[in-house]
């Protein structure tokens, strides 16, 4: 049988392997207890890969507000909703959505939501907005600590800011379990993620520009998830008149769900995923 990382990690993650090795006996009953892993994921040996699409903001949360009124939230939905469709169309991928209208989702409900289907991938899309409106390109975004510039830690925080509409919760991993939950799977999430990355900016690159150093990370809420490569995906910004009306346009949003969809398949290629499909 074949080598399937992905299946390794969630195995080791749900019956509590790693952690085992190096935790007390009444921290590993917390890991049983609290991991998603531990609720009844099956192996996903011959399935379709399923992906999770992850539309920004939603309900009492606008996100950016373009400068003729456009708001984020509706241009994330419908450029998600395409991309799903046409994900879907092709026979490759099972597809789930974050919201499917326009709902407040807390950041981290939408990683826990991508957790418990058991994703395979998580794209989060949006188009923000910047003081500086002569801004204008797209961009794809990985997790980091720090920032990789002072654009993207402010465009973070602002993005990180929408679950001031949540009320505030604490998280329901005590701090040690979630260091060794994390450590478990953070180098191969990583290393999926940046290769992500890479196809989603080659391809965005075809058709689309690119801001300089479209390749960037930051610290948002919604990409932490530890064992699901994540990247959160700029359209554009809705700050920027050019590219505001561009995201107006419904044949410019299903170019950009094209090219989204185009990486997502080089993606799994580039894993082995889609060599093996049994449907």
């Amino acid at each position: 049988m074949a080598f399937d990382p992905a299946f390794t990690r969630r195995l080791l993650l749900g019956h509590g392997f790693g952690a085992a090795l190096i935790l007390p006996a009444a921290a590993r009953s917390e890991v049983a207890r609290h991991s998603v892993h531990a609720r009844g994921r099956q192996p996903r040996q011959g399935l379709r890969p399923l992906i999770m699409l992850d539309p920004g903001h939603g309900g009492k949360d606008p996100g950016a507000i373009g400068v003729s009124g456009t708001y984020e939230k509706h241009v994330a939905l419908a450029t998600a909703g395409d991309l799903a469709q046409r994900l879907e169309a092709s026979g490759r991928y099972r597809v789930a959505l974050t919201r499917q209208s326009d709902d407040f989702i807390a950041l981290d409900d939408r990683v826990a939501i991508a957790q418990a289907r058991g994703a395979d991938m998580f794209m989060s899309i949006h188009a923000d907005a910047l003081t500086n409106h002569a801004v204008r390109g797209a961009s794809v975004y990985t997790l980091a600590a720090h920032a990789s510039d002072a654009q993207s830690a402010a465009l973070a925080a602002r993005e990180n800011a929408a679950d001031r509409f949540d009320g505030g919760r604490e998280s329901q991993f005590s701090p040690q379990v979630a260091q060794i939950l994390a450590s478990l799977v953070a180098h191969e999430t990583r290393v999926g993620s940046a290769r992500l990355q890479e196809r989603t900016v080659g391809s965005l690159g075809q058709d689309f520009l690119l801001l300089e150093n479209p390749a960037r990370h930051a610290a948002f809420e919604v990409l932490k998830s530890p064992d699901i490569p994540s990247v959160l995906v700029e359209m554009g910004f809705m700050s920027n008149p050019e590219d505001e009306a561009a995201l107006r346009q419904e044949a410019h949003r299903a170019r950009v769900a094209a090219a989204l969809h185009e990486a997502i398949d080089a993606y799994f290629a580039s894993t082995g995923h889609l060599t093996h499909i049994a449907g």
